[in-house]
Parts: structure tokens; C-alpha cells; sequence
């Protein structure tokens, strides 16, 4: 099975590749293609802008959190019926944590077989743009760079000279070039990306950047390069004679509800609105399989949970941006704190655990959130942890360590990125996780329990080896089952 698929990466960060492979995505999208959209590494928002463009959920693959098996897994199921494959690296092609590029774009590139399509900032550059791509190409001989994008031109003389460099010097094609506009500009914050949900004219953006890449890159072009990837052959996951991963389409994980006979479905209450949104898709796929029908609701306007919830989840995202409206809905924030403290299991990330905490604090205001966890958010203008992170867990850890979960011996993998830190924190919490590499919450703990709550800073990833959604399924349903001889509501305490 063929499948046509390419990567979009860049020399370096900031060279406008969102731009274009959302604009890419949107142009193919309105030809009629089936688009699935990739994004490489942990991140929450890029994602969801290609997403929209593509409309279709954009996967995130990252060789450090996911197994070559499971990464190939993700690629390949996501695809049964798509026409094109559009990945989105991050950072510049070679960048990566590892010295020997074991996680960088490129190694991706190799293990999946992409065609890499170059994103170049051409911003006061003329004739040394050609050793940067002899350099691009030369450093890794398995790479393979099938064209670039000239991005940010300073107009028709620039893109003419900078043609007539890389035909004379290289053997690369450009088969696009994209004048520096500001209306194409992505609005960014903090974190990156504004989030398209914050975005009232979202969808005039995107029309707008798929209709400029379609008029100033060569899309039939881009197209051919994506249909000569190598043909998919062997098993998933399967080392081919060449290096990299051959990738087939592979059966998808049966949709069997674990433990759904023993009476009706779990029902667990998600957060998605303009303050939660960062979600990976194959984790809530992964609850769903677990037996969870996730519900929604809105923490900004809403005035109560939904009815007869076995579980709650709160992700990450902006709680800070929306203190009025969070402050405001006083009937959600009492109804979550009660419901925790009758015992509800709950699992918040990041954002999660700052609209659980006492309070949050942001340019020099202070607004009133659940206070289900006894300490104040207050955000920062520095990252106050940013990266991949090791966790080790405690015996205050709430989820039953039986069935599925990180390998024996071997600290969980996840990410964070967050501006904000706990003050005033209960010294008698109890922690989930020692923290052997990043942040978390204090520099040495994450993951903090009050009853049957755990929120912590760091994200986890089921299909990152932690498998935290059977296992937090497992934990709500056991407390389900156990709720009948309950007498009196659980009191909020460190467990």
C-alpha cells in the first residue's frame, strides 16, 4: 500500500513552516483530498490549527516519548483513508536532544520514509543559500530533500536571484516561493501559537493562508514529491534493509470496552472550551477504548457537571487568559470542588491544575478558581518548567500500579511547558512522582493527590508508554462499582 507523505521541516525555528504546511494542508483539503496531518513532537497547539485546516485530527509523533513500534502504529492507522500525509517537524531538521540525532526530524524522516520538503527563511540571504542546503543534504546521506520553499521573499528580484543560486549550485528544486505578508502572520503568545479556539475568525485565516500557498507554490509538484515515497512493505514496525521503519497501514487496536459488561458505560467529564483544549486525539481514543464515553462541558459557562459522571479530566491550557469568566462561574467551581470532595476520580494537567488550585495570578490580578488543591497559581514571564520530563512514581500514586503501565523499573516519560508555579502550597501534600529530569511542581515532586485527585504540571502520553488511561479508567470504574456502599462523602486528603 502506497501512500503519498512528506515532511515539512525547516532550517530552524521561527522559518514560518506552520504557516505553510497549514497553508498546504487547507490547499489540498479544498481540492478534495483527504489530508492527515502530522505533528512532530510534544506540542498542543500547532496541531490543532492543522486539525482545522485538514479537517481531520492531527497526530503527534515523537521518537523520544513513543517506541519505533508504537510510532509507526500511530503513523500508519491514522492513514486507512487518507490520500496525503502532511508532518509538521518542529524546531530545524536536525535538532533534537540526542547527539546522534536519535530523536530529531530527520531520524523521523528516515524511520517513516519521508521526502523532506524544506522551509527557508530567506530574509537577507542571496548566494549562501546554496551551501546551506549542500550542508543539509551532505550531513545525513539518508535524507532526503526533494524541494524547498523559499518563505518571507523580499520580492521578485530577491526570489529571482536566490533561484538562480540554488539551480546553479544544488540539484534541489524550489517548488515554492512565498512573499514576506503579514496577514498570513500566526498570532503567538507565551506558549507559541494563540490556540485557533481563541481565534473569532479562524476559519477566514485558514482559507486565507491555504488560498496564498496554493497561488505561490507549485502544489502539483509538491504532490509528485509526496507520491515517491518508497512503497510500504513488511510489518509495522518492521527495520527495513535500507534503515528506517517500513510503515504499513496496521490494524487498528480492537475498540473493546474493558470491563464495559459490568454495567453501564463509565461517564467521565472532559473540559473542552476556550480555556481547556490540549488533548491529544489517540488519548482520548485510548479512554474510549478503556470504556469511557467522554462527555464535555464548558468550565466558562456551564453551571454544573454533567449528570451522573464516574470521572472527570481537565488538560491543559489558558485558564489565566480567561480569569473573568472562570471567576465568574461560581455554581461549576463549587460543583467540581464538592464533587471532588465526595470522591470523584479526577486527573488534571497543567492548566487543570491551576483552575483546581486556590487561585490564579496573572499580571497583577488574582481570580478565584476551585480550590480543591490547597495552593495559589501564579504565572511568570520565564518558562518555569519547558521540556521533556522523567517521573518516578510514589506510593501516593492513586491509580493501581495492576494492569497496564510504565515498565517495570523505568521512570514515565511526558513533557511540560508552563509559565505558572505553585505558592503557598499545604507542606503536608502528597506527591505521585519524583521528578529525575524537569521541573514538575517544585523542582523534585509532581503530581499532587488530594483524595482522589491527581494534577500535576507534567503531560502524560498513553501511547508514550505510561499508559495512564486504562489505568485511570480502571481506577474510576473501581470506584464506581465500590460507590453503592459508600455512607457518607470522601473528605479531601492526601491519599
Amino acid at each position: 500500500m502506497k501512500i503519498a507523505r512528506l515532511l515539512v521541516s525547516a532550517a530552524h525555528k521561527s522559518s514560518g513552516k506552520t504557516t505553510i504546511a497549514l497553508g498546504l494542508c487547507a490547499a489540498f483539503t479544498a481540492q478534495g483530498l483527504r489530508v492527515q496531518p502530522f505533528k512532530k513532537g510534544p506540542d498542543y497547539i500547532d496541531p490543532m490549527w492543522l486539525a482545522r485546516a485538514a479537517r481531520r485530527d492531527c497526530f503527534n509523533l515523537d521518537a523520544y516519548l513513543m517506541q519505533d513500534e508504537t510510532l509507526a502504529h500511530c503513523f500508519g492507522a491514522a492513514l486507512v483513508d487518507a490520500d496525503l500525509a502532511i508532518v509538521e517537524g518542529n524546531k530545524g531538521l536536525y535538532d533534537g536532544l540526542a547527539l546522534d540525532g536519535s530523536n530529531s526530524n530527520a531520524a523521523l524522516a528516515m524511520r517513516l520514509r519521508l521526502p523532506v520538503l524544506l522551509v527557508l527563511d530567506a530574509r537577507g540571504m542571496t548566494r549562501g543559500i546554496a551551501p546551506l542546503i549542500l550542508g543539509y543534504q551532505a550531513f545525513e546521506p539518508g535524507i532526503r530533500i526533494g524541494g524547498v520553499i523559499l518563505n518571507r521573499l523580499g520580492g521578485s528580484r530577491h526570489e529571482a536571484k536566490l533561484r538562480a543560486v540554488i539551480e546553479h549550485y544544488t540539484d534541489v528544486p524550489v517548488l515554492g516561493a512565498v512573499a514576506e505578508d503579514e496577514r498570513l502572520a500566526l498570532t503567538e503568545r507565551h506558549l507559541g501559537l494563540m490556540p485557533c479556539a481563541e481565534v473569532d475568525d479562524v476559519a477566514a485565516r485558514i482559507d486565507a493562508i491555504g488560498r496564498a500557498v496554493a497561488a505561490q507554490v507549485d502544489l502539483q509538484r509538491v504532490r509528485a514529491l509526496a507520491a515517491s515515497a518508497d512503497d510500504w512493505g513488511g510489518e509495522s514496525g518492521a527495520t527495513a534493509d535500507g534503515g528506517g521503519t517500513r510503515v504499513v497501514a496496521p490494524l487498528r487496536a480492537p475498540p473493546a470496552r474493558h470491563g464495559a459488561s459490568r454495567g453501564r458505560v463509565l461517564r467521565i467529564a472532559i473540559a473542552r472550551d476556550r480555556a481547556f483544549g490540549f488533548y491529544y486525539p489517540d488519548d482520548l481514543r485510548a479512554l474510549e477504548a478503556a470504556g469511557a464515553q467522554l462527555v464535555a462541558f464548558d468550565t466558562l459557562h456551564d453551571a454544573a457537571l454533567p449528570p451522573a459522571i464516574d470521572g472527570l479530566f481537565i488538560g491543559g491550557g489558558f485558564p489565566e487568559t480567561c480569569l473573568d469568566a472562570l471567576q465568574a462561574n461560581v455554581a461549576l467551581r463549587a460543583a467540581i470542588r464538592d464533587a471532588l470532595a465526595a470522591g470523584l476520580p479526577a486527573y488534571a494537567e497543567c492548566g487543570g491544575l491551576m483552575y483546581l488550585a486556590r487561585s490564579i495570578t496573572w499580571r497583577g490580578r488574582t481570580a478565584q478558581m476551585v480550590g480543591a488543591i490547597p495552593g495559589d497559581a501564579v504565572m511568570h514571564d520565564r518558562p518555569q518548567g519547558r521540556g521533556y520530563v522523567h517521573l518516578r512514581e510514589t506510593a501516593a500514586m492513586p491509580w493501581p500500579a495492576a494492569g497496564p503501565g510504565p515498565a517495570h523499573g523505568a521512570p514515565l516519560r511526558c513533557h511540560e511547558f508552563h509559565h505558572s508555579s505553585l505558592a503557598n502550597l499545604d507542606p503536608d501534600v502528597a506527591f505521585a512522582y519524583r521528578v529525575e529530569r524537569g521541573h514538575g511542581i517544585d523542582g523534585e515532586n509532581d503530581g499532587i493527590v488530594r483524595g482522589n485527585l491527581l494534577a500535576s504540571y507534567a503531560h502524560l502520553r498513553s501511547a508514550g508508554g505510561t499508559h495512564w488511561a486504562p489505568r485511570f479508567i480502571a481506577f474510576a470504574r473501581a470506584w464506581r462499582d465500590r460507590r453503592p456502599a459508600r455512607s457518607k462523602p470522601a473528605q479531601m486528603h492526601a491519599a
